[in-house]
């Protein structure tokens, strides 16, 4: 089985060949991560991360450009997947204070090379499409972080109570995450006034009340996993009806994008599946008040499905839908390869099986857990 690092080169010289470029740079630090499976993060609000990485179309190096300051702890903490390839470093640093780093690649790249980042003289080139599919050898990885975010945010769901407010719950989240070595570039906690209010429950200090929805998108090693869990203190009827809905929609999601990955479809033959579905479990109109997700891997989403979208459904690659149905929300990582893997389920948090709808297929998700409060 080739390492994932041989992989995702020949794929990055494949696109220099067709675009007729002499080196590609990675400045954007989820391309760095998918590449070196590191975190070259230190200014989340930047495009660029500590570090850029260049790869040639030819020989067997991997160029590391940093300023004088970071340089060292970039190579020896943050390029594993590089080390354990056996990859060579072709090591070049700059002052700190003379340059930054799109203008330090700018002046040492070989023409004609392109960038993952606006560079004057160098092509554009987006490497999401490289990112996908997931190479065979990557997958127990992403396996493992899987279930690692999502005990994190089942240990969290666990212990709260009515009284604990949204931020209090966030905060626990972003603790508990970060203890398993994750960022938290998506927390969202809504208790039950504001969840039947709001899509994107952003925590404010309004308390759980009678159930609460803890989401996150968590990333380590380059790795997003997205997850959300219920957890309710006195479940109303309502909420249990319009969660299984929204799994309904989600196993018909998971079920359509399997199907799709098969059959050559696209991401707007799923959400086709999808407003089906809704459609089926006597909401029709939910689909239009949040987006479905997507595909996900080294960012949130990949892509994010849309009606008209042409964008091709392939596998072996995680996805994450995420449909709601005012209050309710089902959302786990699944992993469609020669059928559907739930990645985000431990074992130790009620489940259910739910029926695709148009599908003959069936998936397990979570349950709403019920607690005293």
């Amino acid at each position: 089985m080739e390492r994932p690092v041989t992989v995702k080169r020949s794929r990055i010289r494949e696109t220099l060949a067709d675009r007729s470029l002499a080196e590609l740079w990675l400045l954007r630090p989820e391309n760095v991560a998918w590449l070196a499976g590191g975190d070259v993060v230190i200014d989340a609000a930047s495009d660029v991360g500590a570090a850029a990485l260049g790869v040639p179309a030819e020989g067997d190096v991997v160029r590391l450009l940093a300023p004088n300051n970071e340089i060292d702890r970039v190579r020896d903490e943050e390029l594993p997947a590089l080390e354990a390839a056996g990859v060579e470093l072709e090591i070049e640093r700059y002052e700190w204070h003379e340059s930054s780093l799109p203008a330090a690649v700018a002046d040492r790249s070989d023409a004609p090379a392109g960038a993952d980042v606006p560079i004057d003289g160098l092509a554009r080139v987006d490497p999401s499409p490289l990112r996908t599919s997931l190479p065979a050898a990557e997958r127990d990885r992403y396996r493992t972080a899987c279930r690692a975010a999502t005990r994190a945010v089942e240990a969290v769901g666990a212990d709260l109570d009515s009284a604990t407010t949204e931020r209090e719950a966030a905060a626990r989240l972003r603790r508990e995450l970060a203890r398993r070595g994750f960022a938290a570039p998506v927390v969202l906690v809504g208790g039950a006034d504001r969840a039947v209010a709001q899509r994107h429950f952003t925590p404010t200090d309004a308390p759980l009340g009678e159930f609460g929805h803890l989401t996150v998108v968590a990333e380590r090693g380059g790795h997003n996993v997205a997850v959300t869990r219920t957890v309710a203190f006195d479940l109303p009827a309502w909420l249990r009806d319009r969660h299984r809905a929204a799994c309904r929609v989600a196993a018909t999601a998971a079920a359509a994008t399997a199907a799709a990955a098969r059959s050559g479809g696209t991401a707007g033959e799923v959400f086709d599946a999808i407003r089906t579905a809704y459609a089926e479990v006597d909401y029709p109109d939910e689909w239009r008040r949040h987006h479905q997700g997507g595909a996900i891997g080294y960012e949130s989403r990949e892509w994010t499905a849309t009606p008209d979208s042409e964008t091709p459904i392939s596998e072996p690659l995680p996805y994450a839908w995420n449909p709601t149905v005012r209050g309710a929300k089902c959302e786990d990582t699944v992993l469609v390869a020669d059928g559907i893997e739930v990645l985000t389920a431990t074992g130790e948090w009620p489940t259910a099986s739910y029926e695709a709808v148009g599908f003959d297929a069936s998936v397990t998700f979570h349950e709403p857990l019920e607690r005293d409060r």
